[in-house]
């Protein structure tokens, strides 16, 4: 929604180090010049890392979802960006076979490696 807000330049970044982005939102319909699927259900395949821009409080009923869909159309890991953190969430995710990563930005990590 706003060009400066870390959810759009992160993934715009990645983009331009040559990572796919595919963009999961149900308030947007396109980003980055690419349409924008309303859940992960609609997604209907599996992602590398599912990069999470949400509130910590959001955390429990996006663990839901991702556990909803089948084992594999999971994502291999959640990163849940700086800031954000939800334990529980975190070690249901881990259980059912995820990485999880937490309070950290993956644009910083993107940086330090370079492109791909």
């Amino acid at each position: 929604k706003r060009p400066d807000a870390p959810a759009y330049t992160i993934p715009l970044m990645l983009a331009d180090q040559g990572y796919e982005i595919v963009g999961v939102n149900p308030t947007i319909a396109e980003a980055l010049g690419r349409p924008v699927h309303p859940t992960l259900a609609a997604l209907g395949r599996r992602v590398d890392v599912l990069d999470v821009f949400r509130r910590s409080d959001a955390i429990a009923e996006l663990a839901d979802e991702i556990l909803a869909l089948p084992a594999e159309q999971r994502p291999g890991t959640v990163w849940l960006q700086s800031g954000i953190r939800h334990d529980e969430s975190a070690q249901r995710l881990a259980a059912a076979g995820m990485d999880v990563v937490q309070d950290a930005c993956l644009g910083v990590l993107a940086r330090r490696h370079g492109p791909r």
